[in-house]
């Protein structure tokens, strides 16, 4: 079980585990937000098992350069769709081929599906008449910098949406 930590400020801090959520919220570090449905069962306790914590302090966090290129943060930037289709993508294209000079950067790859990938090849989007379904740029805010968020849970939408902006 997962725990989605959220700063003083509501922003995305970090993933951790329910266990470590709940010693933070037992030492008054933090309060529960939300929780889900089935409880930490002990055995003199019965405690509500925490899925979003906010802490009562806030963490500054310095300043961090653009995040690192990555196969995992290309298809999670582009919520792993396809940017020639919009199916569901499981690879990572350069939209520049590499042959060709593309770079190895965020504006350059984008998620792919095998389907498109295999198709596309060595060509460029205008050698093939093709056009992006969104257009690819470097990642911004805390939330990109954390693992897990690719596969949130459901309590987690209302936090991650107001960030999300």
């Amino acid at each position: 079980m997962r725990t989605l930590v959220l700063n003083a400020g509501y922003e995305p801090l970090a993933v951790v585990t329910f266990r470590r959520a709940l010693l933070l919220v037992l030492t008054g570090k933090a309060s529960v937000l939300a929780e889900d449905p089935d409880p930490v069962v002990g055995p003199s306790d019965v405690v509500g098992r925490p899925s979003v914590i906010l802490l009562h302090r806030y963490i500054h966090i310095p300043h961090r350069g653009p995040a690192s290129v990555t196969r995992r943060g290309v298809l999670r930037r582009d919520g792993f769709r396809c940017a020639y289709c919009g199916r569901s993508a499981s690879t990572v294209d350069h939209v520049h081929p590499r042959s060709l000079g593309g770079a190895d950067s965020w504006e350059n790859l984008v998620a792919c599906c095998l389907s498109c990938n295999g198709r596309k090849g060595n060509r460029t989007l205008n050698q093939l008449g093709w056009k992006l379904k969104t257009q690819p740029s470097v990642p911004h805010g805390p939330a990109c910098y954390i693992r897990d968020l690719d596969r949130p849970a459901e309590a987690w939408d209302p936090f991650l949406q107001s960030t999300a902006a």
